[in-house]
């Protein structure tokens, strides 16, 4: 009975599934909603596109009107004013056209380039949500490895607080042994809990930064082999600068807003309208005969063809401020370009400084690790001889695990910043 329930517990709470940083990466990218809305942008932005092409288009429309008129009136009979009451009905379709308006062919340009923008934006949407993604993994994954690093000195505490008390009773060691580790005891097992505290936190903020809000997932390394970076090239930062979405944004931004000025002199312009209207009506008196519908709609129908040229004169200086504030967003667009390069420039040069930092730490651990593992084997040798005390034995060991998480902490780091530098050299 005992073992169908075990069963039944495995299946009813089954293992969680384990992400790798790229299937994190992957699917943030692809499933955050702010990506999603910049994919409805740029849909939005295609419907403008059509909009404006639209705006070439004659427009068309027709109608129907069907009235009574009771009291003095024209008998249409005579054409007199006489008290008569009448039933009219007009038809009528009609359509304009904009032959010429330069304003709508800019428009057309302008949709393009929000388009092409919005495009930009979504991808350097999806680069910041990468580079928060990859921060919060690696954090999870250091304070993972931190309250494991706890959890095997806990247990070593518990081991060794038992073979102490043995060797205590056959006199091999002083009762004060037993009191110095267990007076550590206290102080593990409260780092223990904070640390633990501190891995659900990162873990919950590494959820939040893949907008997932069922915890189901684990998160785990994968072997990475430690990668090396042109650092030396003289044009390093400027080609990561020039492929840069965010970068790219600022530039289609400069051209929309160029564009806008265009826009803006095209109230300036002349423009060119047609219409043509076609109608005809029908009429007749109450209680009266009349000529039937069909007939009077061939003797009434009427047919108007129409051009107009409209020549803008003085508009109350509107046109010439909106080209004026049209300009003025040029230059802003241009000082928001300067500050997107200074905050890349910044962002790519600390990413470089952290990771020549983190590859210098590594190595020199690494370079020092054999030897602390040697000290450390050495030291468990004495304490077996019973030439070194417990407690001394137990910072030792506590030591060389400080160490094992110190090295695997500088290699995460130095794959951290390779990570974050992958998002900026993929570019657009």
């Amino acid at each position: 009975m005992k073992k169908l329930f075990f069963i039944f517990i495995i299946n009813f709470f089954p293992a969680q599934e384990s992400w790798t940083l790229k299937q994190c990466l992957d699917y943030a990218s692809a499933n955050h909603p702010l990506v999603k809305q910049s994919a409805i942008n740029i849909q939005k932005n295609d419907r403008l596109i059509s909009a404006s092409k639209g705006m070439l288009l004659p427009s068309v429309d027709a109608g129907v009107n069907h009235n009574y008129n009771f009291g003095n009136g024209i008998n249409p009979q005579n054409n007199q004013r006489e008290a008569i009451n009448t039933q009219t009905d007009n038809l009528y379709a009609q359509a304009n056209w904009e032959l010429l308006n330069w304003r709508n062919y800019l428009n057309i340009s302008l949709s393009k380039i929000n388009k092409e923008t919005s495009t930009f934006r979504m991808k350097q949407t999806q680069n910041e949500i990468k580079l928060n993604v990859i921060q919060m993994f690696f954090t999870y994954q250091n304070s993972k490895s931190w309250l494991e690093v706890l959890q095997t000195q806990l247990a070593g505490i518990e081991d060794q607080i038992k073979r102490t008390e043995k060797e205590v009773e056959i006199g091999n060691r002083p009762k004060s042994d037993i009191y110095d580790i267990k007076a550590n005891l206290g102080t593990m097992q409260e780092q223990w809990v904070s640390a633990k505290n501190q891995r659900d936190l990162s873990k919950i903020n590494l959820l939040n930064a893949l907008a997932i809000t069922n915890d189901t997932l684990d998160f785990t390394m994968t072997e990475e082999n430690l990668a090396i970076s042109n650092f030396n090239d003289a044009n390093f930062i400027q080609n990561l600068l020039e492929k840069n979405p965010a970068y790219q944004t600022t530039l289609a931004e400069i051209k929309a807003q160029q564009k806008s000025v265009d826009v803006a002199k095209s109230g300036y312009l002349p423009t060119l309208n047609g219409s043509y209207t076609w109608s005809s009506f029908y009429n007749r008196v109450l209680g009266e005969p009349a000529i039937n519908f069909s007939e009077q709609i061939k003797m009434n129908k009427n047919q108007q063809l129409g051009f107009g040229l409209n020549i803008p004169i003085f508009n109350k200086l509107q046109v010439k401020n909106n080209v004026e504030i049209a300009k003025l967003n040029v230059i802003n667009s241009n000082y928001d370009k300067d500050i997107v390069i200074n905050n890349l420039t910044q962002s790519i040069n600390s990413i470089k400084t952290q990771f020549l930092n983190a590859q210098e730490k590594y190595n020199l651990l690494e370079a020092n690790f054999e030897n602390q593992k040697l000290s450390f084997q050495k030291s468990e040798e004495k304490y077996k001889e019973g030439l070194m005390d417990a407690y001394t034995f137990f910072v030792v060991r506590n030591g060389w695990l400080q160490a094992n998480y110190n090295l695997i902490n500088s290699k995460n780091d130095v794959i951290q910043q390779t990570e974050l530098l992958k998002v900026f050299e993929a570019g657009f």
